[in-house]
């Protein structure tokens, strides 16, 4: 089938971007925010999120590399997921760059914290929504011949629900008018949702 670019992803892609991220995608971003235990804290982005169950609500990223907050999640068992919208877009991309452990990214990028009710780690004040969640697993994922990856999932159950009262119509959320920015594949592909992208759906009976 001459149609199909076919690839063992073991022997390498051949081609100028892995197209895996793109093809999976977009996908939500988890811009988490961790509190070390000597108080320092941290905020960043990761491309791999989403969430895994209703009840009780648990969502899950991917930290590929050990990183600052997978480091406080073990310290503390703590985190918040902070929902990136438009305006929000340049300082969640500054909060990636590569900063010491005793640099917040808060101060760095100039973004206000606002308190959590249920854990330590600050919200992003302007995030429209947050989720308060408690670790419930990490995982080191493993390739197909048992060897350990560096990569770590992370789990958590969220707590606390935090959302902007001028998104929720007539008591439901609307996803449209938020201005949801999601990761795409390529270096820098980023793409955002509108009512334009917005149709429905309904299950048979």
């Amino acid at each position: 089938m001459t149609e199909f670019y076919s690839y063992e992803p073991k022997d390498g892609h051949g081609l100028p971007h892995d197209p895996f991220n793109a093809i999976v995608g977009p996908r939500p971003i988890g811009w988490i925010s961790t509190q070390s235990r000597s108080g320092v804290t941290n905020l960043a982005p990761y491309s791999f999120f989403n969430a895994f169950n209703y009840v009780p609500p648990i969502i899950g990223f991917s930290s590929v590399g050990y990183k600052d907050t997978l480091r406080n999640i073990e310290e503390t068992g703590e985190f918040v997921w902070n929902l990136v919208t438009n305006e929000l877009v340049e300082a969640m991309n500054q909060s990636c760059a590569a900063y010491s452990p005793e640099v917040s990214e808060f101060e760095a990028t100039g973004l206000a914290q606002a308190e959590s009710r249920l854990v330590l780690p600050p919200r992003v004040a302007k995030a429209k929504v947050a989720f308060e969640c408690k670790c419930t697993e990490i995982v080191q994922l493993k390739s197909i011949s048992g060897e350990k990856v560096k990569t770590w999932l992370i789990l958590g159950e969220v707590v606390e629900i935090h959302i902007n009262k001028a998104l929720l119509i007539n008591g439901i959320y609307d996803t449209s008018e938020a201005g949801h920015v999601l990761r795409g594949g390529g270096p820098a592909d980023y793409f955002s949702i509108g009512k334009e992208q917005l149709f429905k759906l309904y299950r048979p009976q």
